[in-house]
Parts: structure tokens; sequence; C-alpha cells
């Protein structure tokens, strides 16, 4: 840093690069990024405060070859055309301009610049001075510029060929209420794999493999949702501390797959449309998991890779009084500002490119409260971007999930999205592990999130599959920690144990950790059965953590997310044991029963005077077979219950017993109405077992009596009979 720099000043450049040795015109000012026609390369970058926009051209081995000042502009869009460039091309950005970072200003000439709509990246992104050249907060210490250039160890663009040999593929479209969403890493499903070749395992041509689909169509599961997949960057803090963002929860380049899932060095795009059409061919949809809140540049001490140094005020939120400082509602130092036109256009322009270009299937929005904010910062249903989604012929046909909450002001907004997204229920997590933990109070919780939440979404006329219903997800215990586990345990991480949500609403039955006692395991056992069951047989759209399939476990860390090690890798070990392998058999049978039950996957609400609906409605008992009293429902101690959905002749009708409590509970089962025409029941599941049976299955009238053991749930399915009730 140049002792005598003003706050003002630009670093002087060395003309020695500035020679052009291609053929440059003026192009067109679209499409945004770097495209490949005529004969060369067409750039546009939108800066409405730059006063110079240069593309750097480096060669293989990272020497920058050539700067190119793009020579026109329109509409604030720099814009030019290079001859004789190549798909392959790597490239970054310099963006002249004024640097005032107390009005928000942040152009630095010496800092390589990713390409905001670059479609691939040359190498992972890491934060630290080996890639950037200087210490974060350098630059800020006291508004000076660091006129360090990072050229030669910064991450390069590269320019991308778009064609690809899709074979036909078209997207699966799965209804929203046939839908089983299975969360999952790429990496971490795909490490220790048996079957991944080796020198695919942790790629998206892993993901690919025959192995891996074999797995996740024996699941039935129809939708593969994936953790963030767009290029991120390895936070300093970890990196200093030999950590990696695993999660991949930071994102830098909206465009270009990550890197480091990559098997070849061309940037990952065909192997990522390989993976997809892979997928496809096996019927299953892509979700990408997408983080468009906020990026990987941090507050005002963060690195400058790309946004904060073409256009600092034009995309992200910057405090009003103060300037220099980002307004955050997403707990990462800044928020993308999609009130502001050019940031909304890159967010659709992404999301348009990732569907039509990448044939994905639908994203569930990390923060989503954060990007449906008006320039105020309020959430409101009349956001730019809710309203461009809604309009985009291509954007309003694939799923919309949001994680419908930010840390912003009225960031909780669990039923605020509008009608045709799907919702992350926290809500019905909170109160399926309440129930099944034996709280006070617990029951009534639990029987709304049965019913879809309605309570939530009906009366928008929002239907059933907009809740998406969720006992656990990669951020939290897995399955098999939340019933081993009272307290977080993520000493790994660095972090003292400070970091993870200290109450998970867990319950480790007895013994903190691993236990050899026969009666602890066996409970933990049917406590995650408990949970499956609850979840598929919920109105909704159930959500799989990937690996609780068969037990998998992070030893208590609840946090995972720097993680990039066997601690968050699947062992496939767990599968193959003798608990796996039945754990993993009762939920393919489990999702298998919920596809057969149309009174359990609805299109729309319950409706007793709807002949179309397939249920009627969802009627409750208690133990007695009677009718849930209102004294019954307000009584903190009542832990057992009876629910049946009442099918309306399509498919049987679902009867679910339910007991959290420590003592075995003797249920008479409800008396049919119609005594003329009474029904059998026949057993389905009893969780004191892995096993799920058929419907010919020993079967049982009314007000007869079934005896549930402590921490269990049973669920039988209607078989008609003539005559009396035996």
């Amino acid at each position: 840093m140049k002792a005598d720099a003003s706050p003002n000043s630009a670093p002087a450049l060395s003309r020695k690069r500035r020679s052009t040795r291609h053929q440059v015109a003026r192009g067109r000012a679209w499409p945004l990024g770097a495209t490949l026609q005529s004969g060369g390369v067409n750039f546009a970058v939108y800066s409405s405060i730059a006063t110079r926009v240069e593309i750097c051209l480096f060669s293989d081995d990272d020497r920058e070859v050539e700067r190119i000042a793009l020579p026109a502009r329109s509409s604030d869009v720099w814009h030019g055309h290079v001859r004789g460039l190549k798909a392959g091309q790597k490239y970054g950005l310099r963006v002249h301009g004024p640097y005032d970072p107390a009005q928000g200003l942040r152009c630095n000439p010496a800092k390589l610049l990713l390409d905001p709509y670059a479609l691939a990246l040359d190498r992972p992104v890491r934060g630290d001075a080996g890639q950037f050249g200087y210490q974060l907060g350098q630059e800020d210490e006291d508004t000076r510029i660091c006129d360090e250039d990072n050229g030669a160890g910064a991450p390069k663009c590269r320019v991308v060929r778009t064609r690809f040999d899709w074979q036909g593929d078209t997207h699966p479209f799965v209804p929203a209420q046939a839908t089983v969403f299975y969360e999952v890493h790429v990496k971490g499903f795909t490490q220790a794999l048996p079957g991944v070749p080796e020198a695919v395992r942790g790629t998206y041509a892993g993901l690919a493999s025959d192995a891996a689909i074999a797995h996740l169509k024996s699941l039935g599961v129809t939708s593969v949702q994936l953790l963030p997949v767009q290029a991120f960057i390895d936070d300093k803090r970890l990196v200093d501390a030999g950590l990696a963002n695993y999660w991949g929860y930071n994102t830098v380049a909206f465009f270009a797959p990550e890197p480091r899932y990559c098997v070849a060095k061309s940037g990952g795009v065909d192997e990522f449309k390989a993976m997809v059409r892979a997928l496809h061919g096996a019927g299953l949809e892509v979700i990408l998991d997408v983080v468009y809140n906020h990026t990987g540049e941090g507050n005002h001490l963060g690195p400058t890779l790309s946004l904060k140094g073409i256009d600092n005020p034009v995309y992200y939120r910057l405090a009003e009084e103060d300037p220099r400082y980002y307004v955050d509602y997403t707990g990462t130092g800044n928020t993308v500002d999609t009130s502001s036109p050019p940031a909304l256009r890159l967010v659709l322009d992404s999301l348009r490119y990732w569907v039509t270009e990448m044939h994905v299937d639908g994203f569930r929005f990390d923060l989503a409260p954060a990007l449906a904010r008006d320039a105020a910062g309020a959430f409101t249903h009349r956001a730019q971007f809710l309203a461009a989604l809604h309009q985009d012929p291509v954007l309003s046909r694939v799923k919309l999930i949001a994680e419908p909450w930010d840390l912003g002001p009225g960031g909780y907004q669990i039923g605020g999205f509008p009608p045709g997204w799907m919702e992350w229920n926290g809500r019905y997590r909170d109160a399926v592990r309440d129930y099944w933990r034996n709280a006070d109070g617990s029951l009534p919780q639990l029987a709304a999130c049965l019913c879809g939440s309605a309570d939530i979404y009906a009366s928008q006329r929002r239907p059933p599959a907009t809740s998406v219903n969720l006992v656990t997800v990669h951020d939290g215990f897995t399955l098999a920690d939340l019933v081993s586990y009272n307290d977080k345990h993520n000493e790994a991480n660095g972090e003292d144990n400070r970091d993870g949500e200290s109450h998970n609403r867990s319950w480790n039955c007895g013994t903190e950790g691993p236990t050899d006692d026969p009666a602890i395991r066996a409970l933990r056992e049917r406590q995650m059965r408990n949970f499956l069951a609850t979840l598929m047989l919920s109105h909704g759209t159930p959500l799989l953590l990937g690996g609780d399939e068969f037990g998998r476990t992070q030893q208590g860390n609840n946090n995972g997310y720097c993680q990039d090690s066997p601690l968050s890798w699947f062992d496939w070990s767990q599968a193959e044991s003798e608990q796996g392998r039945a754990l993993n058999t009762f939920v393919q049978q489990l999702v298998a029963l919920r596809r057969s039950l149309p009174v359990a996957s609805l299109g729309g609400w319950p409706d007793p005077q709807d002949p179309k609906s397939p249920c009627a409605g969802i009627a409750w008992f208690s133990v007695w077979g009677l009718p849930m009293s209102t004294e019954e429902w307000e009584d903190a101690e009542v832990r057992c219950v009876c629910a049946v959905m009442e099918s309306r002749g399509q498919g049987e009708s679902a009867m679910l017993l339910f007991n959290a409590t420590p003592v075995e509970a003797v249920f008479t089962l409800p008396q049919e109405q119609d005594g003329d025409n009474a029904r059998q029941w026949a057993l389905r599941i009893d969780t004191r077992s892995a096993e799920v049976r058929g419907p010919d299955e020993p079967r049982v009238g009314a007000e007869a009596q079934y005896t549930l053991e402590p921490h269990s749930m049973a669920v039988f399915t209607s078989v008609e009979t003539s005559g009396p009730a035996p």
C-alpha cells in the first residue's frame, strides 16, 4: 500500500500489457457475459460507475497476455467483440472508476474480477492471500486503496461453448403431490460410494454413475435436491484453520458450476449437464439449493472478487447512514439488493440459464425473504423478485421452494410466500421433534402438521404440497444423531463448540452418544422409524435428508458446514450393517406405501363435500376409540392419539396410532359409523420392528384393541367387508 495514496486514487497500471493483439469491434450490449459468436467472443459487462472496463486474457499457466479495453458503452453496459478467441480462453475483468468506500464506491483495477456472468471458472475460489494478494481488511483499514495486483493467483473465468448433446432429454415434471425430495451433497454422497469409479468420486460424474442412480431409484425418491453447486468461496478463516466451505453457501459466481466437483479442468459445464441428463433418464428431478441472498465478498472487510469492484451500490444493500457498510439480512456480511434492476436481472438471468441451458427442474432459495424485500427493506408479496418470477414463462413452471426465513426485520415468513411457492416448514420440524421427545403440550401441533399445516396454507388457497415437511436437513443433526445426542458436539469446527444450534429438540434416549446398551439401541432405532413414518404419511411434501435412510451419523456435529472430511461424507459401511440394511429397506417400503395411498399424497385439501377429493378428511380419536374432546386436546399431558384419513374410494383409508409416552398404550379402534358396512384394518407398520407389511396382513375390526409399545406408532389401511364388524 502506498503511503501517499488518497481515498480516490487508482493504482498506476503498467502499459506493457495493454497493447491489443486481437481485432476488437463494438460488438453488442447483449447478452451479458462472454458469448462465442462470429469468429470470436462478445463481451458485455454492466457497470454504471466505471470509467473503463478491461478484459484481461490469460494463458494456461496464468500469465496475463493481453488487456483489451471494451470500446463501446450502451446504457451502462460496456461491450466489445474480440475476434479469434475460442472456447476455453481464460479471462478476468479490471474495472476502472472511483474508489471511495465512504460513498460505497469500490472500483480497483488492481483486482482481477470474476465476470458476474461467467459460465465456468478455472479453479475453486479460496479466500486467502495466495489468490487475492492481500490480507482481507487491508483495503479498508484507512480507506486507502490497495494497489497490489492479484492477477497471477486469482481465479479466472473461462469462455464456454454451450453446445451439448442432450439426447432428447426432457424435464420429468413430477407433480407436486407426488414429490419426495432427497437432500444430498454431491461429494458427500459419492466420495466413498461402492461402485463409483475412483476417478469420479466426489464429482458430478460420480452422482451420474450407475451406482449412485441405483441407490436413489431404490429409495423411490423423485427429486434430488443438491446442496449448492454454484461456484463458491472457501472463507479465509476456514482456509487458515485448514478447513473448507463444505456446504457451499457462499456463492461468488451465479452461473458457473463449482469446479471442485469436476473431473476435467474445463469448468464442469458439460459434466454437470451429463449428470442432469443421467438423472433425468432415471426419472429423477434435479433441484438446486441456490444462494442469491448474499455473495462471498462479505462485509466491508471482505475481498473484492466481482460485484463489489464492478458496481458496489447497484448490487448490494448499503447502509443509508454510512454506505461504507453493508445491510446484513443474511448473517454473512452483505445482502444482494434485488430491488435494484441490474441485480434483479443478474439473479433472473442466472435462474433462467440453469433451467434452459443446464436443464434443472427447480430451486430451493436459501434465506428467501432477503430476496423478496422492497427498496426500503420490507418483505412484501409485491417485491420485484416475486413478481418477476410469477410472470416469467420459464421460471414460473419449475419448482420454487423458499427457505422462508432470514435475519432481517419480519424475517420469519412461513406462510408468507405467494401461491406457486413451496416452503420449508420449520414449524413441522419443531412440532414432530417435540412430540417424539415426549414434550408437554406437543400433540396439537403434531396434529396440525400431520394435516399439511392447513391452518397456515388452506386459507391462502395453497395446496398441501406447499408444505415441505422435514425432520432433518443438512443444517443440524442427522436423524441418527437426533436420537443419540442431547447436545451438539462441534469441537472439530474449531469454534469451541459455540457454532451451530443449541436448542435441537433432540433426545438421546438415555445416554449421550454411542452405546452398547441393547435397550437404548432398540429405542433409538424405533424412534428413527417413528420420525420416518410420520414424515412419509403426513400431508405435504416430504424431504428426506441423504443418509438418514441407513442411519448416517456425524458424531453429534450439528453444523458440518466446514467438514469436507469423513465426518460429513457418507460412510457406506453403515448402510451395509444389519441396522443400516433394515432401516434402508424400511424407508424404501415406506415411500412405496405413501405412493400407494392417495389419502396421504394430496393434490388438494380434504373436502367431505367434494367427490373428487381422494381424502374426505382426517378424524381424530382418543385411545378409547371416541372422538377427541376439547379437554383432551388442551391437556398438555395427552400424548396418545388415533388419526383416520378417510378415503373417498380412491384407495384405502389409513389409520395412524401414536404413542410418545414411556409406557405401552392400549388403543380401542374407532367405532364405524355405518355398522352395516363395517371395515377391517390391515396392519401395515408397527415401528417396534422395521417391517412394512402388505395389505393382506392380519386384520382387526372396529372396536378391537391394539397395544402400542412405548415410543411407537402403527399404521393400518382399510379393507372393505360386507356385513357387521367382527
